[in-house]
């Protein structure tokens, strides 16, 4: 069991819990080696029990640590330690995707978007490697502090063209956003995720689950029967065209969604760029509205008085129901082919028309009655010139000759916000007092929305500046610990702002982390644990090695370091620092009187020692020493490696026989 304070491959440091999950507890740790925070996923023990479960999830482990995409989690390592099964991986400083739901009750739809297409793009990646995620939920997704999503936790994770890595009879995921194929246990695919991301854009735009119930059961059930409440009906602030894409990528036939992670990012992106497109010019609806708008200030009928019309008769007169096929194809009774509903509109058409002509014919009755019609050349007055000229001074300009000045219309256009377009009676007309001169306005350029740019690459950047109507501006580089190299960190005007098109966004491109220069610590005759705290805290790595000593005051000191303290040198860099092992480097000097020469030898280095002889020999008295080891000039405890010198016995000589002692018998 993995606990805060443990060190793992002597190398992790566990500093504190930070998750848990149904198959794995996070930790925040740190690596003493790279000096740097790391997230420990370690699975739980029940299933590190599992071999089968282990060795299948360290295979789907690697794949995914292959994965290179600014929206994913990184993998470090994959390790196995005593039957504890963890992953390394990148730690997020941020909160989940989750949190930031919760604590906002739901997002901006442009912020929301924003999000989606990050999630999606990490989805592009992993698909295109052939992995599918299978529980993608705001959970398992992490927001750092500058905005950039990551998609963590492929825990559940399958290859494409591989075996699920879990039991094929379990069905895996969280019930509120499983697709209706996992839900059935059948097969799934890149669709799956793209299902499970339509229900997390649908809760970022509404704050509520499209499925819910008491049990897991019960919200797979509806997952699979029921169809999700549209989310413009929760949040009317949505688009209609965001709602679509919504339900789309929602659809429980996969035939129906989007058939690619990709798919849907380009519809995103297509929403993005359309968002504050000027739709007037094609609207029949608007049409009808400008016509009206030189009769009177007074306008009797709306775009939206039709619609509302529309919507009553739609109420009042069911559906058409499905009749069955005979009678479609012959028919019992001859009927008009033009319906009730459509006299119906017909006839509202025809009224308005007519309302419409009258109100012309009395407008322009009056003009022509008590003040002239603008082409009258008998008036008093010439309006003036005002084209061209800010809304303001033209007001001033109108009402400064006794005329009445009126705001006909509003449109987009080249000309500055503002600045009068256009003129009725034109200028130079000859008009009476009190006459009303109708004006229409510049809205200025129409504008489009910016599309999301923020932790995509650079290249992919450009290509959807150039595709939404815009130009590309400024392109800097900035350092960022948390925005991979060549990925946008920010943009200006900012993703989801209006702006003109044509205008030119400038971005800002992450050159990865900066390089950050130390200064190389003196850890000379410091101990090995005070020496490795001062690198660390430098921002350096180190790599120890050891040396013996027999001074035991100098036993786990260092002895010496390769950088020269106080070398200024990049963060990171690796310092090699030899530390003093002291070794017990003595030993008793054996006894070697009385032996011979040879076994003298073996004794002596048998303990360490090495022995010379004293070339002057010692004279044997007796036979017992002859060429033995008389004395030796060192004992007690001496350093092994010295040299003992012994004086031996010559060779024993007998002395010679005296006849003087010889008795000689007597003779008989």
């Amino acid at each position: 069991m993995v606990e805060v304070g443990m060190l793992l491959n002597n190398r992790y440091e566990i500093l504190e819990k930070i998750g848990e999950g149904g198959s794995a507890v996070v930790f925040k740790a740190k690596c003493h080696i790279l000096n740097r925070l790391v997230a420990v996923k370690v699975l739980k023990d029940d299933l590190s029990a599992d071999m089968e479960f282990v060795e299948k999830f360290k295979r789907e482990a690697y794949a995914v640590a292959s994965l290179s995409n600014n929206n994913i989690v990184n993998i470090y390592d994959i390790e196995t330690e005593e039957n504890i099964n963890y992953i390394i991986q990148e730690y997020i400083d941020g909160k989940t995707l989750k949190q930031v739901i919760t604590e906002n009750g739901k997002l901006d739809y442009k912020d929301a978007v924003n999000k989606c297409r990050q999630i999606a793009s990490a989805l592009d990646c992993a698909h295109k490697n052939k992995i599918i995620h299978r529980d993608i939920k705001p959970h398992n997704v992490m927001v750092t502090k500058e905005g950039v999503l990551k998609v963590t936790d492929f825990g559940i994770a399958k290859a494409a063209d591989s075996a699920t890595i879990i039991r094929t009879e379990k069905v895996m995921g969280s019930a509120q956003y499983l697709s209706p194929e996992q839900a059935k246990g059948m097969h799934v695919d890149a669709r799956t995720d793209i299902y499970s991301l339509g229900i997390v854009l649908y809760e970022m735009l509404t704050g509520k689950l499209p499925f819910d119930g008491e049990t897991a059961v019960s919200i797979a059930l509806k997952q699979i029967q029921e169809k999700p409440v549209p989310p413009i009906n929760l949040n009317n602030e949505i688009p209609i065209s965001l709602n679509n894409i919504v339900l789309k990528a929602m659809d429980k036939d996969p035939i129906n969604r989007y058939q690619s992670a990709k798919e849907l990012i380009d519809s995103l992106d297509n929403f993005s760029s359309n968002l504050n497109t000027d739709f007037t010019s094609n609207s029949s609806n608007n049409e009808f509205t400008r016509v009206m708008d030189p009769i009177s200030d007074t306008t009797f009928f709306k775009p939206s008085d039709i619609e509302n019309i529309k919507k009553r008769e739609e109420l009042e007169e069911p559906e058409d129901k499905e009749l069955p096929i005979d009678e479609i194809q012959e028919p019992k009774t001859k009927k008009s082919s033009i319906s009730k509903k459509t006299k119906t509109m017909i006839a509202v058409l025809l009224a308005i028309i007519v309302l419409g002509a009258v109100v012309v014919i009395g407008y322009t009755i009056g003009m022509g009655g008590s003040k002239s019609q603008s082409s009258n050349t008998t008036g008093t007055l010439t309006v003036p010139n005002i084209v061209g000229i800010q809304q303001s001074a033209a007001k001033t300009l109108i009402t400064g000759k006794g005329l009445k000045f009126t705001v006909a219309d509003t449109k987009s256009s080249d000309k500055p916000k503002g600045q009068v377009i256009d003129c009725y009676p034109a200028v130079g007309s000859k008009v009476s007092n009190g006459d009303e001169i109708r004006v229409t306005i510049s809205a200025g350029p129409a504008e489009v929305t910016v599309p999301p740019l923020i932790g995509t690459d650079l290249t992919s950047a450009k290509q959807s500046i150039t595709s939404s109507g815009f130009t590309l501006g400024n392109v800097s580089y900035e350092n960022s610990d948390t925005v991979q190299s060549g990925y946008i960190i920010r943009d200006n005007p900012a993703d989801g702002a209006g702006a003109a098109k044509g205008a030119a966004i400038d971005l800002v491109v992450s050159s990865g982390p900066a390089i950050k220069m130390s200064t190389v610590p003196d850890v000379r005759n410091k101990s090995k644990e005070q020496a490795i705290d001062a690198l660390s805290k430098a921002g350096l790595n180190y790599t120890i090695n050891t040396v013996q000593t027999a001074d035991n005051s100098l036993d786990n000191k260092v002895a010496s370091q390769d950088l020269a303290p106080g070398s200024s040198v990049k963060q990171q860099s690796m310092v090699i620092i030899i530390v003093n092992q002291y070794v017990d480097n003595t030993a008793n000097v054996p006894s070697v009187v009385g032996q011979t020469q040879s076994v003298a030898l073996a004794t002596l280095k048998g303990q360490g020692f090495n022995m010379s002889i004293n070339p002057t020999n010692a004279t044997a008295t007796t036979q017992a020493q002859s060429n033995t080891v008389q004395s030796q000039d060192k004992s007690g405890k001496q350093t092994k490696g010295s040299t003992i010198t012994v004086t031996m016995y010559g060779t024993y000589t007998a002395p010679a026989a005296n006849d003087t002692n010889t008795t000689t018998p007597p003779t008989k």
